[in-house]
């Protein structure tokens, strides 16, 4: 039976994902890879960061968790993990020389080291801009690096004791799971990119993403346990608000990403307490489909993978070469964002090899 609410979270979340990069990609606070705010005031609209960076991209590999112990109980693991790294891998590595170069030719100009590429013989220009292309592809990069930890696991835990075990957790023990939450944050690496006050910016935690994940596939993908969770998600989200609007009105104008920020006891608290609460929420009101749902089912992926050129080029241009209001900056890469990415998903998923590279998708659906 589909989970629809498991789908419907999955695209929502996406579309969160991409909002959240207009406001990020203009942020002043000094998080690393955006092109710079508007003056030294404050920027009210960065609250987006602080409601959505502590929740959303665990939440994402919290449901490919899910999503990976229903596929393993379809599928063997051989055929899950082809599948996998022509899904996940091919994208992220021949999909940079097909498509993500163009993002990493923005990524470069934003940084700040344009004379680089001037500078730089043609195939090597192409090559770093390749390699600078990465930008939001860490995730299914990482995803892939966990399906191969996943399996090591399920082969330790063949006879499915720990599952079994994992889905007879109540409430409490749901609750209580936020310590690994918490744990997680405390092993985030450290990534010299750029100096700040506080000293080194962070983006990339892969040691924390595998509790999420496999907290989803041994936990979280038991009806029972999302019973539970769907049982109170009310006062789980009165909760996560509370935390989350005390987290905001305690750390406001600080980096948002950095491993102090990150690590901090409240912002796990409210992290997690989202996670949660978005999950009982969905499975209580929005277990059901419809076109456009569907729609979003099937795209969401590939709008992920698109969508950060237009964020890149797009916003860079504007900041650069204009003199617009801060304002209708936003709001006309807002709707660059939810317009053109899916123009450019729906124009390259239509031709054959284009398709494989970018989305690893064999064919049109």
């Amino acid at each position: 039976m589909r989970r629809h609410w498991i789908d419907n979270l999955r695209w929502v979340t996406v579309l969160l994902v991409l909002l959240y990069h207009v406001v990020y990609f203009y942020n002043n606070k000094g998080v690393f890879g955006g092109v710079g705010g508007f003056g030294d005031g404050p920027q009210y609209q960065d609250v987006l960061m602080y409601i959505l960076y502590p929740w959303f991209m665990p939440l994402l590999f919290l449901l490919a968790g899910i999503g990976s112990r229903y596929s393993l109980e379809k599928v063997s693991a051989g055929q899950w993990f082809k599948s996998r790294t022509r899904k996940l891998l091919v994208p992220s590595t021949i999909g940079l020389f097909v498509f993500q170069w163009m993002v990493g030719y923005f990524n470069t100009l934003v940084a700040g080291r344009g004379e680089v590429l001037t500078n730089a013989p043609g195939p090597a220009k192409y090559i770093m801009c390749a390699i600078s292309g990465i930008g939001p592809l860490w995730f299914i990069q990482l995803l892939w690096v966990l399906g191969i930890v996943l399996l090591i696991l399920r082969a330790i835990d063949s006879k499915d004791k720990f599952y079994n075990l994992c889905g007879k957790s109540n409430i409490v023990i749901i609750m209580l799971l936020g310590v690994l939450f918490w744990v997680g944050e405390q092993t985030l690496i450290m990534e010299p990119r750029a100096e700040s006050a506080d000293g080194l910016y962070n983006l990339y935690k892969p040691l924390f993403y595998i509790f999420p994940f496999l907290m989803g596939y041994f936990v979280f993908s038991h009806d029972e346990v999302q019973e539970k969770v769907t049982k109170y998600w009310i006062p789980l989200m009165i909760a996560a608000i509370i935390s989350g609007i005390a987290l905001i009105i305690t750390t406001f104008g600080q980096d948002n990403t950095t491993p102090q920020y990150l690590g901090n006891w409240l912002t796990c608290l409210y992290g997690w307490l989202a996670c949660l609460a978005m999950m009982g929420w969905f499975k209580a009101k929005f277990d059901c489909t419809g076109k456009f749902a569907c729609y979003m089912t099937k795209s969401s992926f590939g709008l992920y993978i698109v969508h950060y050129l237009v964020v890149a080029s797009v916003g860079y241009m504007m900041y650069r070469h204009t003199s617009l209001p801060p304002f209708a900056m936003y709001l006309i890469l807002a709707v660059a964002v939810f317009t053109l990415s899916p123009l450019i998903y729906e124009v390259l998923r239509r031709i054959p090899f284009v398709r494989w590279c970018v989305f690893g998708e064999k064919k049109n659906k």
